[in-house]
């Protein structure tokens, strides 16, 4: 089944790692093939012609993109086995809606946290704490954001478990003393196999972040 599947990827991706997980809970064998960002392939131009992006994933040849739609593509083809979406409609829209929180608020919130200074630091900082107190409501007492399972509002989320170390570095606070359930959450869902096999070490990734910043302020 592999030659079938192949996941345009990239390692500190934390949209490529939804993928990564969504397709470990379900037990697919796939390839993956490591993109170079500064020098894109020739197959993730073909295959992500509009946004030239990863992840891609490509099954039986043809291409599905952008993270959260394909773990829903992943969810519904291989449905036998560990369902990431609920069966009711109206959980299934609560769940998609929390994800779409996650990728409007702790991304582009936590890029500012980690890549800027100063008065947009401290105010992208204070933002990210209020937005992750409020997903930390919506987990309440439950295991995970889909109640005793785990789901697709859990695999949005946990791949940014990759970048608390950079937050709390750069932005000088303790998640931990703000958001605790929040982290006994993340710490929960890493000890899912899917989970910790699929997110890289948070140093690792810090490293590259700081990289990353430097050829920004270079810009």
């Amino acid at each position: 089944m592999s030659d079938e599947i192949i996941l345009l990827d990239f390692w500190s991706s934390p949209f490529a790692m939804r993928v990564r997980i969504a397709l470990a809970e379900k037990g697919i064998e796939y390839e993956a093939r490591e993109e170079d960002l500064s020098n894109k392939s020739s197959l993730l131009l073909k295959m992500n012609p509009v946004h030239k992006q990863i992840p891609v994933l490509i099954h039986k040849g043809r291409p599905v993109c952008e993270s959260l739609i394909i773990v829903q593509y992943i969810d519904e083809v291989w449905s036998h086995k560990s369902p990431l979406l609920p069966s009711h409609p109206y959980h299934r829209a609560n769940a998609r809606f929390w994800a779409d929180f996650v990728d409007k608020k702790i991304y582009p919130i936590g890029k500012l946290v980690w890549g800027a200074t100063g008065e947009v630091q401290e105010a992208a900082k204070k933002e990210l704490i209020e937005s992750m107190k409020v997903l930390e409501g919506e987990l309440g007492d439950n295991p995970y954001f889909g109640g005793e399972s785990f789901g697709f509002t859990d695999v949005a989320l946990i791949p940014f478990y990759t970048w608390f170390y950079s937050l709390e570095t750069c932005g000088d606070f303790s998640i931990i003393a703000n958001c605790p359930n929040l982290v006994a959450w993340a710490k929960r869902c890493m000890q899912r196999e899917s989970v910790s096999k699929s997110l890289p070490d948070q140093y690792k990734v810090y490293y590259f972040l700081m990289e990353l910043k430097k050829k920004f302020e270079a810009k």
